[in-house]
């Protein structure tokens, strides 16, 4: 396998990014990084008072996000990533600003200093998108128990989720983007599932695929690598 790839698991808050990533780098003996949750100094005040803590917040998540890519990318291991520093400006500082939570001097001044930092920064080889529904998504946030997820609105998911329908499309030109419909698939204890979600991507980062049942997933592949 060509050494130093770099995939990216992205999707709305609740779809199954760190379980996948998790199963991605057992099964292929990859490093996983993770998004930077449990430490986060502003995340319980965000969903308390959003207007007053979106700012700072989307500048705490650029700052870690920016320091785990560059290891990343300077590593000598492949690795996979839960959820891309992408993410942050092009779906949640976006929908913060369009809500009205982040205000037009602190969202140019955000998307300035993203884009300065981000120009040094190599693309993923491949972003697998976890796409679900409202729902799926308020059902799967509530049985896993996150306090500081209490009071996720649908309203904002929905917001969410039409942001990352868009930036897929436009992530497409730079790089492949592999989209998996979860909304009937289950990537936790559906051993089926997992197989052929895993044959999926590992065959299209050119590796051996595991020996599994084609599940009938809803799987969209637009773009071509650049890394």
């Amino acid at each position: 396998m060509q050494a130093r790839q770099f995939v990216a698991v992205a999707g709305n808050i609740g779809v199954g990014k760190t379980n996948l990533t998790t199963l991605l780098a057992n099964r292929l003996g990859w490093r996983a990084y993770y998004e930077p949750v449990i430490n986060n100094p502003y995340l319980d005040d965000f969903y308390e008072d959003m207007e007053r803590w979106a700012f700072h917040l989307q500048v705490f998540f650029l700052s870690k996000r920016f320091e785990i890519h560059r290891e990343m990318v300077s590593s000598d291991d492949p690795c996979i990533q839960d959820r891309t520093i992408y993410e942050d400006k092009e779906i949640f500082a976006a929908t913060l600003h369009r809500q009205g939570f982040m205000s037009d001097r602190d969202y140019d001044n955000y998307t300035a200093l993203f884009d300065t930092m981000t120009s040094f920064l190599r693309t993923p080889d491949l972003v697998v998108y976890l796409r679900a529904s409202v729902d799926t998504l308020m059902d799967r946030i509530r049985c896993r128990g996150r306090d500081c997820e209490r009071e996720i609105s649908g309203d904002y998911l929905h917001a969410l989720n039409r942001e990352y329908e868009s930036w897929c499309e436009r992530a497409s030109v730079a790089t492949r983007v592999l989209t998996i419909d979860t909304e009937d698939v289950d990537l936790v204890t559906d051993e089926c599932a997992i197989d052929g979600v895993l044959g999926r991507i590992i065959g299209l980062i050119g590796g051996e695929t595991v020996p599994g049942p084609d599940v009938g997933l809803a799987v969209e592949l637009a773009g071509v690598s650049t890394g």
